[in-house]
């Protein structure tokens, strides 16, 4: 059974984590690896140079989003699809743990996961859009 009055504050607490862990992973790349880095990893896998600016944007405007609580569910839809592009094109073939080598799939399959418990929570407690009436 899910307790009513506290599963706003879960939804909250989950939405809020999940998009600071996304704009501390977007600074890593920006600041740490440097955009003409990551453009050059994310060519380096086969995948087009330019997609990797989308990224980039994704990530900073979908964990901002989610720490605000402003369309968290429709934001979390392609932050989960690029997760699991993650896993599909960088992290998958290097195993399960994300200590592995070149880091394994098992940290980018959870955030997925909550992910989709944010599509399926909604915004939560403490949004700045609150969700529409029959929808919290």
């Amino acid at each position: 059974m899910i307790n009513a009055s506290t599963a706003p504050y879960a939804a909250l607490l989950l939405r809020v984590s999940l998009g600071v862990i996304f704009l501390a992973h977007v600074a890593l790349k920006i600041f740490v690896f440097t955009i003409p880095g990551f453009i050059g990893y994310f060519a380096s896998l086969g995948l087009p140079a330019i997609a990797a600016y989308a990224v980039i944007a994704l990530e900073v405007v979908g964990g901002f989003a989610l720490v605000l609580g402003v369309y968290s569910s429709w934001v979390a839809v392609p932050l989960v699809i690029e997760t699991l592009g993650t896993i599909v094109f960088a992290h998958g073939a290097n195993g399960w743990l994300f200590t592995n080598k070149g880091g394994g799939w098992e940290y980018p399959a959870l955030m997925a996961v909550g992910l989709v418990a944010v599509v399926l929570l909604g915004d939560g407690a403490m949004a700045l859009r609150p969700a529409p009436q029959g929808r919290r």
